[in-house]
């Protein structure tokens, strides 16, 4: 009797999770549960109420936590569907170590941007750094071009805001001139930065190896260590730079500046200016399928019409169909280059050379 009691348990304990994981919703859908780990850019796009809903309609419930994409390789994966870091590199090594169920999925990217305030912005134009460009009729410049040979020289040299013309009388411009960046280490966008840099202080070589790394580390460093402590996430910098607080030179994804001029806040954009760099990465959101469920949650993302249009709404740009966000942002080109005009894209390092750029960048 004991030992058929044993046995009754454990089905009813497997029968539980079960329904648990593919349960029937009140219209008769099958719903299927999913946990993943993402980064903390995308946590806006799965937690709006339309997202939910149409994953829903698909028979998806979808439960997230946010990382570092660079920290996610670090966490206890059992028991997630999927992991979503911002690029292909730290994917690479998920899928690597977490054994993915088939290749990674690219739903969505978003190049990287630096948003500037307008003084800022127009100081560095009047030193070669930058060149800006005013929308037909508008007396304001709220778009522009961040010229890296240019920056990265300045860096080199700890150029100050006061050793610029035109920055005299402007308080908010003072110290090293420098962008805020997240942590390479643990954070994607911070570590794209390094690889970029990297790309253009090198003649546009990618680094391969080691004595590429330390060719560029002095300068690397310099562009880490001015901004102290960082942060792991974009999130929380974009938000004090529409708050009017910190730094004036703030790298992010173009997707946050995208989804606040979407969203309606046009009056919070206030003075910012988007500068383009003219070689920069682009970040392919890119989602590792730990189980069968990620896998099909990745291809949904990838192709269905209405999660797509959420997507933009978000500020991404779906792959392979730009018409798609053209459309979406076509009252917001003032700040929004829809076609990346003259903007290259730089390769990026395998992971392990990554790594060892931002550990020496940190050093």
């Amino acid at each position: 009797m004991g030992i058929v009691l044993a046995v009754l348990l454990v089905a009813g304990v497997a029968a539980a999770v079960a329904l648990g994981r593919d349960s029937k919703g009140g219209n008769g859908t099958a719903t299927t549960t999913v946990r993943g780990v993402i980064g903390s850019e995308k946590a806006e796009f799965f937690s709006d109420p339309d997202t939910v809903k149409a994953l829903a309609a698909k028979g998806f419930a979808v439960h997230t936590e946010t990382s570092g994409s660079w920290a996610m390789d670090r966490l206890p994966l059992e028991g997630y569907d999927f992991a979503f870091p911002g690029s292909g590199a730290p994917a690479d090594e998920l899928s690597r170590k977490a054994g993915a169920r088939g290749g990674p999925l690219r739903p969505f990217y978003s190049p990287l941007v630096v948003v500037a305030h307008r003084t800022a912005a127009e100081v560095l134009a009047a030193n070669g750094l930058a060149r800006l460009r005013a929308e037909d009729g508008s007396p304001w410049t709220t778009q522009g071009t961040l010229l890296m040979g240019p920056y990265l020289a300045a860096a080199e040299d700890d150029r100050t805001w006061q050793q610029l013309k035109g920055a005299s009388g402007h308080a908010e411009l003072s110290g090293t001139v420098f962008i805020t960046s997240t942590d390479p280490v643990t954070s994607n966008s911070g570590a794209l930065y390094l690889a970029a840099a990297s790309y253009v202080a090198e003649g546009g070589r990618v680094a391969a190896d080691g004595k590429a790394v330390e060719r560029t580390a002095p300068l690397l460093r310099k562009l880490v260590q001015v901004q102290g402590a960082q942060q792991t996430s974009t999130d929380a910098p974009f938000r004090d730079f529409v708050s009017g607080v910190g730094n004036p030179l703030v790298l992010v994804y173009e997707s946050q500046v995208a989804s606040l001029l979407m969203g309606g806040q046009r009056q919070e954009v206030g003075d910012l200016v988007v500068l383009y760099p003219d070689t920069t990465v682009s970040s392919d959101h890119t989602l590792v399928p730990l189980t069968d469920h990620g896998r099909a949650l990745g291809e949904l993302l990838s192709t269905d019409p209405r999660l797509r249009e959420l997507a933009v709404r978000h500020g991404f740009r779906p792959q392979g169909a730009a018409a798609e966000f053209i459309a979406a942002t076509a009252d917001h080109t003032a700040y929004i280059d829809q076609r990346l005009t003259g903007v290259r894209q730089a390769p990026v390092p395998t992971a392990e050379v990554l790594r060892s750029m931002a550990r020496r960048a940190r050093d």
